[in-house]
């Protein structure tokens, strides 16, 4: 159990850029915190400035004092730290056939989390309702309603809150409980929803926005500072409206509004990504600099580029569809409705138990990235990669090596690694997608 803070702001209407700043260096400083000085230094705002951010950012809740440091004249310096209870984010990882949710602090530390079995085909309703279930009990069984006594934090706003501009935006954005076992995912009930083969019309969508936005519901009211609920799915899909497109394997949720769905049945902010561009951001507002692919096997096969240190969706957010490129001509069959994908391929030999032959496509298709971006290096992450990690960085490493020797030149291969996070690093990434902004890092 964690305790609220003492004071309190709605955290989404902190959309200053200079205060973004100012949150972002007390966040990095961790809990040995930072000067006012350095803030200024730091920041080029002037100590005037920076004053007045931090006394109201301690007024909020959100900074308090880290003891006091020595100086090179004059009196000690108080050191300011964040206060990393004063707000939370629920992050979603809806695979194709299960759920992970993480309820994340300011500093994106993972304070209670929960996974399930999920139809990713049972329908509209039920996969709404499924991930509505699951982020209730998660909060609930987190922080539980000694916790609820928000006060000044004012709650969540509803998703056509000022402070957002936009139903299901963020600021900056245009578009613990015991963990349950990884071997028994809990059910999460039926997939009752939609006849067989009848799509998710969004005209049927019971969840629709239209009307006034509902009040948040009273499970998230108890959360201090409740920023809201990030969803991270296989693509492809339109990030700035929330809107899926044909999901590989399941064309029937093309048009469904998913992010104003969830937004209506919850009453809270909600932003919807691909899996693999959450956990690129994730990875990125974690430390990773530079240019890298996060490539992830797992049901499916994708890629999350961040190119120069911000996430790379492109025009129409629809980059990172990697594992449909065709390298054989005439090639098995995909989901997606063509023939010899990497995905396919690569799924194909894990099914058929040759890890080698998976990697070896695998590793195809990133040195074709490679080529193609110039990336600094390349991170694995996913169920299947998780599962044998060093056959897939060995595998995929190797044939970058190949390639590297081929082109020649001095800098040698681009480096394989496992992307830190395990199994949940997509959920904690769809986290990010509410808790990055706040501190000015919406696109790392």
């Amino acid at each position: 159990m964690r305790g609220g803070a003492a004071g309190g702001a709605n955290l989404l209407a902190l959309r200053s850029h200079n205060t973004a700043l100012v949150l972002d260096l007390l966040r990095t400083a961790g809990a040995g915190g930072i000067s006012r000085l350095e803030l200024a230094e730091r920041t080029g705002l002037t100590p005037q400035a920076v004053s007045k951010i931090t006394a109201r950012l301690r007024e909020d809740g959100l900074a308090a004092e880290a003891g006091r440091r020595a100086s090179t004249g004059g009196k000690p310096r108080t050191v300011l730290r964040l206060v990393p209870e004063a707000g939370h984010a629920l992050g979603v990882h809806l695979d194709r056939d299960e759920l992970r949710a993480v309820l994340v602090d300011l500093d994106g530390a993972v304070v209670g989390e929960r996974r399930a079995a999920l139809d990713l085909g049972a329908g509209a309703e039920a996969v709404v309702e499924g991930v509505a279930r699951a982020a209730r009990e998660l909060v609930a069984d987190t922080l539980g309603p000694s916790e609820g006594a928000v006060g000044a934090l004012g709650g969540a706003p509803g998703p056509a809150d000022g402070a957002l501009g936009r139903s299901g935006g963020v600021p900056g954005r245009t578009g613990g409980a015991p963990v349950p076992s990884e071997g028994a995912p809990q059910s999460l009930g039926g997939t009752a929803g939609r006849s067989e083969g009848a799509p998710p019309s969004p005209d049927d969508d019971p969840h629709r926005p239209d009307g006034p936005p509902p009040p948040p519901d009273r499970a998230f009211t108890a959360v201090p500072g409740f920023l809201g609920l990030g969803v991270a799915l296989p693509g492809p899909l339109d990030h700035v409206r929330g809107v899926l497109h044909r999901v590989t394997g399941f064309p029937e949720w093309n048009g469904f509004p998913l992010r104003d769905a969830l937004a209506r049945r919850l009453g809270v902010p909600v932003v919807v990504d691909k899996d693999t561009n959450a956990a690129a951001l994730g990875l990125a507002v974690g430390g990773e600099g530079g240019s890298f692919a996060y490539l992830h096997l797992g049901t499916g096969l994708g890629a999350g580029l961040v190119i120069g240190g911000g996430v790379h969706r492109g025009a129409r957010t629809g980059a990172g569809e990697f594992g449909h490129q065709v390298i054989q001509l005439d090639g098995p069959p995909c989901t997606c409705g063509a023939r010899g994908c990497i995905e396919a391929l690569c799924l194909g030999a894990v099914a058929r138990g040759d890890l080698a032959e998976a990697a070896r496509v695998l590793g195809a298709g990133a040195a074709n990235l490679a080529g193609l971006l110039d990336i600094d290096l390349v991170l694995l992450g996913g169920r299947t990669v998780a599962a044998a990690p060093e056959a897939f960085v060995h595998g995929v490493g190797a044939v970058l090596d190949a390639r590297a020797r081929r082109e020649g030149g001095q800098d040698g291969a681009v480096p394989v690694r496992l992307a830190p996070g395990g199994t949940r690093g997509v959920a904690e990434g769809a986290a990010q997608l509410l808790l990055a902004p706040l501190f000015g890092r919406g696109d790392a």
